[in-house]
């Protein structure tokens, strides 16, 4: 009797895992309910209905994993893009504020303060809204050229500019004197979009407004340029092959009259001017980075020589015309090639420009004839 109870116990259980799994398990005939399997050593036993339970539970599990695998690869690479501690995040570097417009602007507004006078301040509205009262008559002095020289952000949207203008007085006869180059120094508030004046608030179209009237300044202090990187002087000697390539190179780039290619190293994209701008070309003077007295024989292949070229050229009119041309000159084959037009004549390292001397000033005609101020002596 008591083998009969325990052999019911693992009946009722299995029942309730079925129930648990959603099996369907059909009534148990008399037989089956009759057999139970022996426990083995452990007190362990086993069943249809629970084997078949952890093989669903393991199915289950395993999808488990399969449906997570995205999440946790997603988890893991924001883990690993993250930055690391103690490590400082790169700051963007500021855009630099652009002076074109303002220079632009006080360009503009110095051609018409010049050009105004008495009776025409309202010329002056577009750039300055302040109180303008001239005395003198408009039209007195005009701008025939002005640019700017300098330009310089003093405040987040304000600028100071100054503009160079070549200055004419005009008498009431209707003569004309050139007063020269003077220069003015105005301040230009700017507002717009980055591209206008480098601010990056305010309205999307640019507006500029100037603080004051011009106000006239010095000249920029006047400089002597650094020692050029030209050590030999070779004159203008037709037995030198690189004064000889330099001549053949120049005439043909400027005058059309020979094909430049007979001069020009293989590969370069160098083209003669057109249309020619001169007639004629005389080599003056040629300097060069190369040591020695004469450079009658050509170096070895790949051999670089830089040289500065004085020519006087002539015009389609006659007129000699003086002008200056750095070359880079490259060895091969025994003959001299040029490499290249430089931007500008190469300098000695550690070379800065200097103070230039004071000039002498030429007086005018009519200083010449202005009576002499009074002596002190």
């Amino acid at each position: 009797m008591k083998r009969a109870r325990r052999q019911r116990k693992p009946a009722k259980k299995h029942v309730v895992e079925a129930e648990v799994w959603d099996e369907e398990v059909e009534e148990e005939s008399s037989e089956t309910a009759a057999y139970e399997p022996e426990p083995d050593e452990t007190g362990w036993t086993t069943s249809t209905a629970k084997m078949a339970g952890v093989s669903r539970l393991v199915r289950v599990g395993v999808w488990a994993l399969v449906a997570s695998g995205p999440v946790l690869g997603m988890l893991a690479f924001l883990g690993s893009s993250g930055p690391a501690q103690g490590v400082t995040k790169p700051v963007a570097a500021a855009t630099p504020a652009s002076p074109v417009g303002p220079a632009g602007f006080a360009e503009l507004f110095v051609s018409a303060y010049l050009q105004a006078g008495q009776g025409s301040e309202r010329d002056l509205a577009p750039y300055y809204s302040g109180s303008v009262a001239l005395a003198v008559k408009p039209g007195t002095r005009t701008a025939t050229q002005s640019t700017v020289i300098a330009s310089r952000e003093v405040q987040p949207g304000y600028w100071s500019v100054t503009v160079a203008a070549d200055v004419t007085a005009h008498d009431d006869k209707g003569k004309s004197k050139r007063l020269g180059v003077q220069y003015f120094r105005v301040g230009i508030q700017a507002t717009g979009p980055a591209g206008a004046d480098g601010a990056e608030q305010g309205p999307a179209t640019a507006g500029y407004a100037a603080t004051s009237l011009p106000a006239q300044v010095a000249a920029p202090t006047a400089l002597k340029p650094g020692g050029l990187a030209y050590g030999t002087d070779r004159g203008a000697s037709s037995a030198d092959p690189s004064v000889e390539t330099a001549r053949g190179f120049l005439a043909a780039y400027l005058t059309g009259t020979t094909e430049l290619d007979r001069y020009t190293s293989p590969g370069t994209r160098l083209q003669a001017i057109s249309p020619a701008p001169y007639a004629a070309v005389k080599v003056t003077g040629v300097q060069d980075d190369l040591s020695g007295s004469g450079q009658q024989k050509v170096p070895a292949d790949g051999t670089v020589l830089h040289q500065l070229v004085q020519i006087d050229a002539t015009d389609q009119a006659g007129s000699p015309v003086a002008l200056s041309y750095a070359l880079t000159l490259k060895s091969r084959a025994g003959r001299w090639e040029v490499a290249s037009v430089d931007d500008a004549p190469a300098i000695r390292a550690s070379s800065p420009p200097s103070a230039a001397p004071p000039t002498t000033t030429t007086p005018s005609p009519d200083a010449a004839t202005a009576s002499p101020s009074p002596s002190n002596s």
